[in-house]
């Protein structure tokens, strides 16, 4: 699906994304996970093979950002990880949404746009 800007910004912004993709200003990122915050992309967040691969170590990195809501794309489904693997973003006090990949890219166009300190933790399931 593709998605338009209505205004030219210098900030990233989730222009379209697929099955296995992810556009941010236009540049397609294939990549097993990625993050999404207004000023930087960090590729490779999570470890290879989706979903089933998160591991404590993903959260704690999430745990690490400088943003106030952290919302997880679990690809192309809504898929809740352990609630032990949550505990780096609870202990840091970080507010989170689990939600399917689609829709924490459109969310997180949204809370951008309104200028929150948002990040997109996005993962796309393997082949």
């Amino acid at each position: 699906m593709n998605l338009h800007q209505d205004t030219i910004s210098d900030q990233n912004v989730i222009t379209g994304y697929g099955p296995d993709y992810v556009q941010v200003n236009r540049v397609e990122h294939r990549a097993s996970s990625l993050i999404v915050l207004p000023d930087q992309i960090l590729p490779d967040w999570a470890a290879v093979g989706g979903f089933a691969a998160l591991n404590e170590a993903a959260f704690a990195t999430l745990a690490k950002l400088d943003c106030v809501v952290v919302l997880i794309g679990t690809g192309d489904r809504q898929r809740f990880p352990s609630p032990a693997l949550l505990r780096p973003l609870i202990d840091a006090r970080m507010g989170f949404e689990i939600m399917d990949t689609p829709a924490a890219c459109r969310t997180y166009n949204i809370l951008m746009g309104e200028n929150r300190n948002v990040a997109a933790a996005l993962m796309f399931d393997p082949a």
